[in-house]
This record gives structure tokens, C-alpha cells and sequence, in this order.
């Protein structure tokens, strides 16, 4: 185990971005982190939309490998003008 980190890689991890609801957002948020991942296909998305309806919540689940992939997806969505915040 890191000292930076409680996490042992690799691990199962999830990361959910929330943006204004629309027909690609999901799409956005699963290329974003796909970028950072040696294997794309092996995620696992679920999505939500708010009560009202006007914002999504995407979740993306996946095998992370390290705390500097997880940065990297962290930096990436948050950096992205759609994404209005990333957990």
C-alpha cells in the first residue's frame, strides 16, 4: 500500500460526473474516462437523472491501477465545461 493513499491498486473503483441532461452527456463522461483505462470496454456505466430532470449523474465503474490513473481521470472530467462536478 501506497502512504499516500488507503487504496491498494489495482481496485475496484467508481467515479460519477454530473452535468446539464442531454442526449450525449453520457457518452462525454464514459469517453472521458475510457481515456485513462488500459482496457475501454471494461467499465460499467449507470446513469440517473435528477427529479427534475435537468441534470444527469453518470457512474462509471472499473478496475483502477493506480492513483495516478485516478487523478488523471479526476483532472480530466473536472477540467471538461459540461461536467459541473466529479466525485
Amino acid at each position: 500500500m501506497n502512504d499516500d493513499s488507503l487504496l491498494e491498486f489495482p481496485c475496484e473503483f467508481c467515479v460519477k460526473a454530473m452535468g446539464q441532461a442531454s442526449d450525449d452527456f453520457e457518452a462525454l463522461v464514459v469517453g472521458i474516462v475510457r481515456e485513462q483505462l488500459p482496457a475501454p470496454s471494461a467499465a460499467a456505466v449507470r446513469t440517473r437523472p435528477s427529479r427534475g430532470g435537468k441534470y444527469l449523474s453518470v457512474s462509471v465503474s472499473f478496475t483502477a491501477t493506480s492513483r495516478a490513473q485516478l487523478d488523471a481521470i479526476y483532472l480530466a472530467l473536472s477540467a471538461h465545461e459540461r461536467v459541473v462536478m466529479a466525485l
